[in-house]
């Protein structure tokens, strides 16, 4: 990691010396951590931190101070609730000493003043933060500034249905070899339209279901815009290459149009979803590395590896087989008394530790944050948490950082579902996108 500059390593180091000084006179301290996309396999968002509390109790015991710090932990399972319910108590300036976000949010949040830099009260050349992958760390920062500390790393793949694939021809060593067949752009999105269609002809799956994407707006459907050539973000500028687009949307407009996908398939109850890709009633889906865990833990798809194959996202026309990773950040909110923020600072440092960070991993089925934390057995040991970091990690992108993204993503997707559902063609989509960013960015996005 880039070493810091002599003068923010002092004040880095006087931040740290003074955090030590004012614990030995705190005596209660409460730190609130607030956590969106949390549900029952994502407890040690929350939970980390509360560890994190004991272990500094206890290094102040020996020290011989008194220092008690309550945790209250809040979680949010899901987004535009934890947004809503942050925004009112930043309003109200009761917003939470720590939150758990997506990185995207780092962008707006620091121009809006809602969050402060996490680099200001921790050094980040120690241990355990010098040893968090380098390429987290930069999505965690804002014009070269760390405002967060990834709480975890992901990747969203491809899943295939075996016995669907096997049904129509794929052998179990064809199967063995498709991740390598896609990673080399041997096997493509058109292909996925194919095969989703041989399901349905041989009834495998019902019409509609051979391809059974995410049912709602999310990070996911970027990777579709870059397998088919698409840039978000070049030399700090955003970027819509309407060709690139012009691809994404015709594969959904294709999936509809061949019926293996429903016109109507966005907006389906999730819970529904669920079950129909842990049974095999879809053939190919999309989703995240943490599926694997609501899979195996909440769907009873026990025997995940004898029925799924996963992979990266296929390359498309233009494009290459990619993923996006999409880590969530421990943030530090503005407005807090010093000592309560320099508190929460060393409570997300430790809970950066491997052995804490790790829980989280194996449990959820994100992946790990660190070098040293795939060396640990708990890690290591488990076949998801090995084989996703080895499958799909290195060719991971991420949302740009970019406080405008926001604008570009709802503009981004209101065209995908118009063209998905056949409200408009693609071509009358992609000219309301141009349209509506170049009124709404400007110059603040390159259009080409």
């Amino acid at each position: 990691m880039t070493i810091l500059p002599t003068l923010k390593c002092m004040t880095v180091a006087a931040a740290i010396l003074a955090s030590t000084s004012v614990l030995a006179y705190a005596k209660d301290i409460t730190i609130s951590v607030w956590s969106g996309g949390t549900g029952p396999n994502d407890t040690y968002r929350l939970d980390a931190i509360e560890i994190a509390a004991q272990q500094l109790e206890r290094e102040a015991a020996i020290r011989g101070e008194d220092l008690k710090i309550k945790v209250e932990k809040t979680p949010y399972s899901d987004w535009e609730s934890f947004k809503q319910a942050l925004t009112l108590a930043a309003e109200a300036k009761k917003a939470p000493n720590i939150v758990a976000t997506g990185h995207e949010d780092i962008g707006p949040w620091s121009q809006a003043g809602l969050i402060v830099p996490i680099e200001d009260y921790v050094d980040l050349d120690s241990w355990p933060l010098n040893d968090i992958y380098e390429n987290l760390m930069e999505i965690a920062s804002f014009n070269g500034v760390v405002y967060g500390i990834p709480q975890d790393a992901e990747s969203r793949p491809m899943f295939f249905w075996k016995p669907h694939m096997k049904a129509i021809g794929y052998s179990d060593a064809d199967l063995d070899a498709l991740p390598e067949k896609i990673q080399d752009g041997a096997y493509t999105m058109a292909n996925v339209l194919e095969d989703a269609k041989k399901m349905q002809d041989k009834g495998l799956v019902q019409p509609g279901y051979g391809f059974y994407p995410r049912t709602s707006n999310g990070p996911d459907y970027w990777q579709f815009y870059t397998s088919f050539g698409g840039t978000m973000e070049e030399d700090g500028k955003l970027v819509f290459d309407k060709a690139a687009m012009t691809r994404a949307y015709q594969f959904f407009a294709d999936a509809v149009k061949d019926g293996v996908t429903k016109k109507n398939h966005i907006g389906m109850p999730g819970d529904q979803w669920w079950k129909e890709v842990a049974t095999g009633k879809a053939g190919i889906w999309h989703g995240g590395t943490w599926h694997y865990a609501r899979l195996v833990n909440q769907e009873g798809l026990t025997d995940f590896f004898g029925n799924v194959v996963f992979s990266l996202m296929p390359a498309g026309e233009g494009g290459k087989a990619n993923t996006l990773t999409h880590p969530l950040v421990y943030l530090l909110t503005a407005g807090h008394e010093k000592e309560d923020t320099e508190i929460a600072a060393q409570l997300i440092k430790i809970a950066s530790e491997p052995r804490i960070n790790v829980l989280h991993a194996v449990k959820s089925a994100h992946l790990g944050i660190s070098k040293a934390e795939s060396e640990i057995d708990l890690y290591s040991s488990d076949r998801w948490a090995r084989e996703a970091t080895e499958r799909l990690l290195p060719f991971a992108n991420a949302m740009p950082n970019n406080a405008d993204f926001g604008t570009y993503w709802n503009i981004m997707w209101k065209g995908l579902e118009a063209s998905w559902t056949g409200a408009k063609t693609v071509d009358a989509s992609i000219g309301d996108v141009e349209t509506e960013l170049k009124s709404t960015l400007g110059d603040k996005i390159v259009i080409r």
